[in-house]
């Protein structure tokens, strides 16, 4: 059982708080879903600090609105190995295939920015996702295979609310990224696929629409997670400083659990929100929190067939 923790959009909230409670809390491996920040260098400079399997992918607020590709190139520098899009990182341990989606997306199904072609150079929809299905493909078959995106992908529904609905006008549609659909159907085609993780539609809806649904798994068994919970530091009622992470609990089966946690800076677990559990199981004492009372993400709101699994 592998334990993954995941931070959502970062918008420049990441400090050495952070890397206090990771060392407190030792997930397996941290997957990082972008948007840092505004094309500045303290974060990814921040993420090679840390000590533990790390995969990162970029989304649009880090090409800094610098048209020439500086800041998002200086970036990736910065990051090396760590930055997975278009491209496969094997973290070892724990034994994880991670590979990346086309990086700097704004969603809105395929568009490459002025800062992204400048980088990357022209890569059209076909291309994008040949990269994609080229690098999960090459993972070793024995791993768990993750796809990490800063949009996550076309399908999802085409509500406000949806993992990645358009909510900020007032015709809402699907704004996920096509490419990363496409190639996901063909990677499905030759192995599993448990779990796609994603952020940039932030959880809190524009135009007090309420909460986004975070959290669908499909009848294939692939889970697809929205991490972008914005500001991901805050404080509780009491005055307590609050660090949130999504986690995902990954066996052999694929994904077993999924939640949203908030942990104090001592690392310890405040609150959860729990999106999925494959069965019923008794949770340790360590681990018990109090549970906040968000709406329930009720599969009746999805307009979609009702191939869609919720706890």
């Amino acid at each position: 059982m592998l334990q993954i923790a995941i931070a959502g959009d970062l918008h420049d909230q990441w400090d050495h708080s952070d890397h206090a409670v990771l060392e407190d809390i030792r997930p397996d491996a941290l997957l990082v879903v972008g948007d840092l920040s505004d094309g500045r260098t303290r974060i990814p400079g921040l993420l090679r600090q840390l000590r533990l399997p790390l995969a990162c992918v970029l989304g649009n607020h880090d090409t800094g609105r610098d048209s020439s590709g500086g800041r998002l190139r200086h970036q990736l520098d910065l990051l090396g190995d760590l930055h997975c899009g278009w491209s496969l990182r094997t973290l070892t341990p724990p034994g994880l295939a991670v590979v990346g989606g086309r990086p700097a997306t704004a969603g809105g199904g395929h568009h490459l920015s002025q800062a992204a072609t400048a980088v990357f150079g022209p890569v059209d929809l076909e291309d994008s996702a040949r990269r994609i299905e080229r690098a999960a493909l090459a993972a070793d078959p024995a791993l768990p295979l993750v796809l990490l995106a800063h949009c996550g992908p076309t399908g999802l529904g085409s509500e406000a609310r949806d993992p990645c609905g358009r909510d900020w006008k007032r015709q809402p549609c699907d704004w996920g990224d096509h490419d990363l659909a496409l190639a996901l159907e063909r990677i499905r085609a030759r192995r599993p696929v448990p779990l796609v993780v994603f952020g940039h539609m932030h959880h809190t809806l524009r135009r007090q629409q309420g909460e986004r649904i975070t959290f669908l798994r499909d009848r294939r068994g692939t889970a697809y997670l929205n991490a972008a919970c914005v500001p991901r530091h805050g404080e509780d009622e009491h005055g307590r400083p609050l660090r949130h992470f999504s986690w995902i609990h990954l066996g052999q089966e694929g994904v077993e659990r999924a939640s949203h946690r908030w942990y104090g800076l001592g690392g310890e677990l405040l609150y959860e929100e729990l999106l999925w559990c494959a069965a019923p199981r008794q949770v340790p004492p360590s681990l018990r929190a109090e549970v906040l009372d968000f709406s329930p993400q009720s599969s009746s709101s999805i307009p979609s067939p009702p191939v869609l699994e919720r706890c």
